[in-house]
């Protein structure tokens, strides 16, 4: 398990599936999220009954609070390139009493010290729409750097499309 000092990352467990398939039904917690099609919770148990083992070109660990071990969200590394040392990142707080408090901004350090150190990558990037401020406050607060744009890259529920921003982290930068 890997520890910051609010959260502890650690692997999904079928007994996230209730919590997982809660905060995918709630369109406040999905608004900026790419969806698969709705799925029920048995069909949320399956695949995380069935979800592949961690390794190097994909890491997903649940998000736990240090204090009550509550498990409030998921961070991932995917698509990680041993040969040239790059990975993508996604994250989300899906307990909403938990936003705002600094337990992204603490999993999204833990987890890139942990790209940098232990899977030796050099770099770290991820997508985020353009009007997500928060998430991207979160992201420019641990060090990463706009690095373009894509215009009307996401649609949103509401039909309107925004654009996306791309953000890196270089090993050395993280704050």
């Amino acid at each position: 398990m890997l520890s910051g000092k609010l959260v502890r990352l650690r692997p999904l467990e079928p007994s996230d599936a209730e919590s997982l398939y809660r905060w995918n039904s709630d369109p406040d917690i999905g608004r900026w999220m790419v969806n698969s099609h709705p799925l029920s919770l048995a069909q949320f148990r399956k695949r995380c009954e069935e979800r592949k083992e961690n390794s190097y070109d994909n890491v997903v660990l649940g998000i736990e609070t240090l204090a009550e071990g509550k498990f409030i969200g998921i961070i991932d590394l995917r698509d990680a390139e041993p040969e040239i040392g790059n990975a993508d990142l996604d994250l989300y707080i899906g307990e909403k009493d938990h936003w705002g408090k600094g337990y992204a901004t603490d999993a999204m350090r833990v987890m890139c010290a942990y790209g940098f150190n232990s899977m030796r990558l050099h770099l770290i990037s991820l997508r985020v729409v353009a009007e997500n401020e928060a998430a991207r406050h979160v992201y420019r607060k641990v060090g990463f750097h706009e690095d373009g744009r894509h215009r009307e890259a996401f649609r949103g529920d509401d039909g309107k499309r925004y654009d996306m921003i791309l953000m890196s982290l270089i090993n050395g930068e993280l704050t």
